[in-house]
């Protein structure tokens, strides 16, 4: 097949997996120019293929609502690994949100040749994924809803529930949702705040997708935005602790989520705030390589109670088990 006739089978498949896609983005995942996309739309038209075009500073191309082609046909392998994926779906929990997984997982069970299906049931029985557990919601549409005004780059508003109980109306541009811990979240521009936030989509007391259209940052990571965001929430206590170690080496122990890695001439200095210093020097504890606490002091006291435990444990005549500190609240 030819490298034109490859490209205008990627596109169609682009059209059918993302909805509607703005013509820079089918640019860039396609490797051509703008006047090359509008002659490989134009192919796609010319084969009866329906395409709605919208013009515009967020202008771009998506499948008639309603159109769908023929099924499309697996290799076995293929239909393996989409088995796979199912399953550790399952493991998540998401089987629940998504009452559609089971009925997926069955249809590729009774579709695959005997070998195939003896290898996954074999996999189903001996395979366990130790996999942080997904909490269904009541209103489990949401999680559909939001991730399809994502794929489209269409705007949402949500009434969103803080932590403390803080009721807001806001505007949204949905950039990704990301899986993290047992929660869903999602990252975007806050048209509130007027910047980039993360919001816990159980949190959500309601979401509307509007019609308006954004487009997403080419360069946006939504994990490495969540965890820095998780990193620098606001939280009661400044830490700043000196680590001589690489940056790589920090972040490979303790996260991105702890707090903000600076590198210095020295070695990398942690910026972190925390609701709980005995919690914080724990994590502290376990690390392999030498370090010093720039601020608080009270964070050299917790890091001493906590060596005094370990040490107690570790005597010969360990004493009777020490009372836990008044402090239990993660950062």
């Amino acid at each position: 097949m030819s490298r034109p006739a490859t490209r205008v089978l990627a596109l169609l498949e682009l059209l059918q997996s993302r909805g509607f896609v703005s013509g820079r983005e089918l640019a860039q995942q396609l490797d051509i120019d703008g006047r090359t996309l509008r002659r490989y739309i134009g192919a796609l038209e010319e084969l009866g293929i329906p395409i709605t075009t919208e013009r515009g500073r967020y202008g771009g191309y998506g499948l008639v609502a309603g159109f769908k082609l023929p099924p499309l046909m697996f290799s076995n392998d293929e239909a393996l690994a989409l088995a796979l994926g199912l399953l550790s779906a399952r493991a998540l929990g998401l089987a629940d949100a998504v009452p559609a997984t089971a009925g997926a997982l069955a249809k590729i069970e009774r579709l695959l040749p005997d070998d195939e299906r003896r290898q996954l049931l074999m996999l189903e029985r001996s395979v366990a994924l130790d996999l942080p557990q997904f909490r269904p919601r009541r209103n489990d549409d949401l999680l559909r809803r939001i991730a399809g005004a994502a794929q489209a780059q269409r705007r949402v508003q949500v009434r969103y529930v803080a932590d403390r109980g803080e009721t807001t109306e806001r505007m949204v541009d949905p950039y990704a949702l990301v899986f993290r811990k047992g929660h869903w979240y999602v990252t975007g521009h806050c048209h509130l705040r007027k910047g980039l936030r993360s919001f816990r989509l159980d949190r959500m007391a309601a979401a509307q997708v509007l019609s308006a259209r954004f487009r997403r940052p080419a360069s946006f990571d939504p994990v490495r935005h969540l965890r820095l965001s998780i990193a620098t929430l606001p939280r009661a206590i400044q830490v700043r602790v000196h680590l001589q170690a690489t940056v790589e080496a920090a972040a490979s122990e303790l996260g991105e989520s702890l707090g903000v890695l600076e590198p210095v001439a020295t070695g990398v200095r942690l910026h972190a705030r925390t609701d709980s210093l005995d919690y914080f020097a724990r994590q502290l504890a376990r690390l392999p390589f030498p370090f010093s606490i720039d601020e608080p002091q009270a964070l050299r006291r917790a890091l001493t109670r906590h060596a005094r435990r370990l040490l107690a444990v570790g005597s010969d005549d360990p004493p009777a088990l020490l009372p836990r500190s008044s402090e239990r609240t993660r950062p």
